[in-house]
């Protein structure tokens, strides 16, 4: 495995770590628990230190997983991250979606992240979590009913009081970022970024770049479209909320198994699988400090931390980013 620093901070992740939003079960059609925590500790022997969660994820079953996935390795040997202002259990802030819990409830989430809201997600957080500290707290989405102001000075609170180590943001644009480096130093963004999905090149990434900040990119095998795995027609379990994407209607599966199939050579040359060279592409790119790779059982788990046991030259990365050029996906 490889590590890689977070910005300016002291945080050395390693450069695949564990997405545990598929492992919390929500919007996912549900989760095996015992796979999840056995997926997480799988990683782990391979090298993944570091571990990204939510509150949302499963309305706290991501977090427990987690921590009961590291509650035998000693604390300073991974690195757990975690996130807030999506509220469950509060009608407060900026309305985002209607859905349902695990259990089939409807529920409605919130952006939200007030000075109080926050307070009260860490100590939840860091309960489920089994532990007394945070390595980097995030704001899980922006929220336009509070100041940035507000929650920055809430975040830097609770590293004055040693619950956080490091404040991070995601799906922060560049002046959102800016802003909020009035109240607080952020070591990172945390934004959606694969092959099929590259916004943050026209902005974010040269903002990062200039100013020393990490980005850490969700979704780099687009929820499993990248891998090749996935064909026309097929169907998602109930509540996989990959059914109404439209990044897997048929056509769209047609054109990226097209691609996919075209790039299949340099994997196969080098003993990888379609997406442990999607993996490695991403790392690859100018800004990206780690990608964010879910995993729902062992299996999965193991293949997806090897991806950093090859490297790809100049010329196969060049070769790659000409074919995906000239991929157009119907949106």
């Amino acid at each position: 495995m490889k590590y890689r620093k977070l910005g300016t901070t002291d945080l050395n992740l390693s450069a695949v770590t564990f997405g545990a939003w598929a492992a919390g079960g929500w919007m996912w059609g549900g989760t095996e628990r015992q796979d999840a925590v056995d997926a997480i500790k799988a990683s782990y022997d391979m090298g993944v230190t570091s571990i990204d969660t939510a509150p949302i994820y499963g309305q706290g079953t991501s977090e427990e997983i987690v921590g009961e996935a590291i509650k035998d390795i000693p604390r300073d040997k991974v690195q757990i991250l975690t996130k807030y202002g999506m509220r469950w259990d509060l009608t407060k802030g900026d309305f985002a979606f209607h859905s349902q819990n695990n259990e089939g409830e409807d529920i409605d989430i919130y952006k939200y992240a007030g000075k109080e809201s926050i307070i009260k997600e860490c100590e939840d957080s860091l309960k489920r979590l089994g532990t007394d500290y945070i390595d980097l707290y995030q704001i899980h989405w922006p929220d336009v009913t509070t100041p940035i102001q507000e929650t920055m000075e809430a975040v830097e609170k609770l590293i004055e009081q040693g619950k956080v180590r490091h404040a991070g943001v995601c799906n922060y644009n560049a002046e959102q970022m800016a802003e909020a480096e009035k109240y607080i130093l952020l070591a990172s963004n945390q934004v959606p970024y694969s092959m099929v999905k590259r916004g943050i090149e026209d902005e974010v990434v040269p903002y990062c770049l200039e100013h020393q900040k990490g980005i850490l990119a969700y979704s780099p095998l687009e929820r499993g479209l990248l891998t090749g795995k996935l064909k026309p027609g097929h169907e998602f379990a109930p509540g996989d909320h990959r059914a109404s994407n439209p990044y897997f209607k048929d056509v769209n599966l047609t054109r990226t198994n097209d691609f996919l199939q075209s790039i299949k050579p340099i994997a196969d040359d080098k003993g990888l699988t379609l997406g442990q060279l999607v993996i490695l592409w991403t790392l690859e790119q100018p800004g990206i400090t780690i990608t964010l790779v879910g995993a729902r059982n062992k299996a999965q788990a193991v293949q997806n931390a090897a991806a950093t046991e090859k490297m790809l030259s100049e010329s196969e990365i060049s070769e790659i980013t000409e074919k995906l050029n000239r991929v157009e996906l119907e949106l």
